[in-house]
């Protein structure tokens, strides 16, 4: 989280080893020309031009919970989440040679924001804050250095650089949200139906239900068997 420090200036953690793709959305979203903005107690990436902070935001919105919620009692903030459609992998050895080139498998989705709204689902309906969903390519560049975990067989990722954008998707308000419950009104649902609706895995779409389930935009109406079944609140 970027902190005030005691003398009163930024800290710089908001930027030690920012991504190219970090930094790319920053001064994308940052048209104001201010980035890595102070504002009381914490530091936001940046300001729009219209006064709004920005933050952007790769991993989950839990570390966010506390920074959010206090300054959307005085500002507009805006959070812009990278989608990443279609990734590329570079690996290179020490000397920084190229030594491979892939298009990983997987393909993400607008739904992968969920992974990140598990831990803040009150952000779903927090007054004065947007969600900017930004669907783009990269390529992530790795380093063969034996330093990365075992995972990626001692693979560091070096840096994310974005490539193509497709669109963004830009969510204001609660009932936007309702783009991710794909019944009527009157229809009751499982995780199992909304995974198959969505073409989504039922570990996702758990997730989605339980965050929109929290956050208070759809109810849990009994169960199935052993699944609960959902329906769509109405729209406020």
């Amino acid at each position: 989280m970027n902190t005030v420090n005691k003398a009163g200036s930024p800290s710089r953690i908001g930027t030690y080893k920012e991504s190219s793709l970090h930094r790319v959305l920053k001064y994308r979203y940052s048209d104001s020309g201010e980035t890595e903005v102070a504002v009381g107690d914490y530091v936001c990436d940046g300001k729009s031009g219209a006064g709004e902070l920005i933050e952007v935001q790769t991993g989950s919105f839990g570390p966010l919970k506390e920074k959010i919620e206090r300054l959307a009692i005085n500002e507009k903030i805006r959070i812009v989440f990278p989608v990443i459609i279609t990734k590329y992998i570079e690996v290179y050895n020490k000397e920084g040679e190229l030594l491979r080139k892939r298009k990983s498998p997987g393909k993400g989705s607008i739904w992968d924001v969920f992974n990140a709204l598990l831990y803040a689902p009150q952000f779903c309906k927090q007054p004065g804050l947007t969600l900017e969903l930004v669907l783009l390519d990269i390529t992530e560049k790795r380093k063969d250095d034996g330093k990365g975990t075992w995972r990626r067989k001692g693979i560091t990722i070096e840096d994310k650089i974005p490539l193509n954008w497709h669109e963004s998707i830009i969510i204001k308000k609660p009932q936007d949200y309702y783009l991710f419950i794909p019944f009527k009104k009157e229809e009751t649902f499982t995780v199992k139906d909304l995974g198959e609706k969505a073409g989504i895995p039922a570990h996702l779409a758990g997730k989605c239900l339980y965050v929109l389930n929290k956050a208070g935009l759809v109810d849990r109406a009994g169960k199935q068997g052993n699944a609960h079944v959902y329906q769509k609140k109405a729209a406020r």
